[in-house]
């Protein structure tokens, strides 16, 4: 499967250079290869030898225009992740100024954060579904530079999503608010990485599976209501186990 996938991107590279009088852009075309591999198959499992075979270039060209498969990574995540991300940062301060000074609900949050991803999935000239797959695989990837990266590179969004959270939820103590925020994050990449574990728990429809819109729109209402949750006391019975 993996090998016919790269024949057929690399077959698809070739054909492109033909048709074009002028060579194609060898960035792009390896910004697009290792996009979709590292969607299809994560990080550690893409070689650089897979995209340079699927780009159709040498591996000279990688370590010229990105230096390491870690900064080509990186170099996949930001071209597509940057612009989303100040969409959302426009789209939360938007909602702010039509609040005039009140706290947004947590739906409107939810928004800010899947409207801009929600058009990037329709937005098949900017990776589409595809990216949506590998940026849910890149959050929940154990890879330390992978987090590490996500952190640092984003910090300025994270800290005006939580924020705006905060101020919506002025009853969740911080180190509540932390560890729910992490669940949101958690149940989003894993909706975006791919909806197979659909199949576990009955029937649905192939097509709405498979629309990010559909599915984003399923997830934010879940998501509120966890973030709205009542703080459970220690002694309410949420986490006493006893041996059987």
């Amino acid at each position: 499967m993996a090998s016919s996938n790269v024949q057929r991107l690399a077959r698809a590279a070739e054909n492109s250079a033909e048709k074009s009088a002028e060579p194609a852009d060898t960035k792009s075309r390896i910004l697009d290869a290792a996009e979709e591999l590292f969607m299809e198959h994560g990080f550690e499992a893409t070689s650089l030898r897979l995209i340079t075979t699927a780009a159709a270039v040498n591996l000279a060209a990688v370590n010229y225009h990105f230096g390491s498969k870690e900064e080509l990574f990186q170099a996949v995540l930001t071209r597509r992740l940057d612009p989303m991300n100040r969409d959302r940062m426009q789209l939360l301060s938007s909602y702010e100024a039509a609040a005039g000074g009140k706290p947004l609900t947590c739906e409107k949050i939810l928004a800010a954060m899947f409207i801009p991803a929600m058009k990037l999935a329709r937005d098949h000239e900017q990776g589409g579904k595809n990216f949506l797959r590998l940026l849910g695989r890149a959050y929940a990837d154990p890879a330390p530079f992978i987090r590490e990266f996500l952190s640092n590179q984003y910090s300025e969004m994270i800290a005006r999503f939580r924020t705006a959270f905060s101020n919506a939820l002025p009853h969740v103590p911080r180190e509540e608010l932390s560890w729910r925020l992490h669940y949101v994050m958690g149940a989003l990449s894993y909706t975006l990485a791919g909806a197979d574990v659909l199949k576990v728990f009955g029937q649905y429809h192939l097509d709405e599976a498979t629309n990010d819109e559909l599915l984003l729109r399923r997830l934010a209402p879940f998501l509120a209501a966890g973030l709205r949750a009542p703080i459970p006391a220690e002694d309410d019975g949420y986490l006493q186990f006893q041996e059987a």
